[in-house]
């Protein structure tokens, strides 16, 4: 059995990962916004799998304070992670600037997943086989403008999504790099065209169904297939390439630089 933290499973593919891991015997950390639906899909996992330990923890990602309380009260309740899969994403056809002064786009599909991974590394490095999971998309830019990663030049809902998708690849590559073939293992996917809400959002289409969507995060966070494989890309739980910037040192450097001193300056 493994604990396994899944942001954004209070719907879509993050429900539907929550849901096929709680099957397979795994304990499961729902996390989502709203405490009173977070509640009632734990209440129907339960109910649906048998099984009893899932859990609900509350957090505004597009809060700091709120991703480094949701960290602090996953260190105090769970002394052990073996995976986080950074599940949580939003596609945003409108410029939204936040209290805090970042664009929600930019905040919550990578800030975010970077600050909630590092302030969570120290409890994943003392689980062996522990592993980071990235929900990116083949949607990734090809390119990316660091002075406009916080729409200050412009704003487009397809590129914003885009810039942050490339980001997750990014930063999963740039953190292999600094884990050197340590624990935990981090790896990235694209879970297809699925019919979900943030697909309506941005593309205005359906797609493939959640089962679909959830399958190669399921796999990566529990074949044993995986223990010892790191810094790749997935789709269709097949290793495959991602775009030729997200391999360039340079970049993934100035991302995490930049993500870094942001992190810094906004926690307390």
């Amino acid at each position: 059995m493994k604990t396994i933290l899944i942001t954004g499973s209070t719907d879509g593919i993050g429900k539907q990962t929550a849901y096929d891991l709680a099957k397979m015997g795994h304990e499961i950390i729902v996390h989502g916004k709203d405490e009173t639906r977070g509640n009632k899909i734990v209440s129907e996992i339960i109910s649906s799998t048998g099984n009893s330990k899932i859990y609900y923890l509350n957090a505004d990602l597009s809060k700091f304070a709120d991703i480094e309380a949701l960290a602090e009260n996953i260190k105090l309740k769970f002394p052990q992670l073996d995976v986080l899969i950074n599940n949580a994403g939003v596609f945003e056809n409108q410029k939204v600037i936040l209290e805090n002064g970042f664009e929600k786009t930019f905040m919550i599909n990578h800030l975010s997943v970077f600050v909630l991974t590092n302030l969570l590394m120290d409890v994943l490095k003392s689980k062996s086989n522990s592993r980071i999971i990235n929900v990116s998309s083949m949607a990734q830019a090809s390119s990316i403008d660091f002075k406009n990663m916080n729409a200050e030049k412009y704003y487009d809902s397809y590129n914003a999504y885009s810039v942050s998708k490339l980001a997750n690849i990014l930063f999963t590559y740039k953190l292999n790099s600094l884990l050197e073939g340590k624990n935990p293992t981090v790896n990235c996917l694209h879970p297809g065209v699925i019919g979900t809400k943030l697909l309506q959002t941005g593309w205005g289409m359906g797609g493939g169904s959640l089962s679909q969507g959830a399958a190669t995060s399921v796999y990566l966070a529990n074949s044993d297939d995986l223990n010892n494989i790191s810094g790749k890309y997935f789709v269709s739980l097949t290793e495959r390439k991602s775009v030729a910037i997200s391999y360039d040192k340079k970049v993934q450097n100035r991302l995490w630089e930049i993500s870094e001193n942001i992190m810094k300056t906004n926690l307390q």
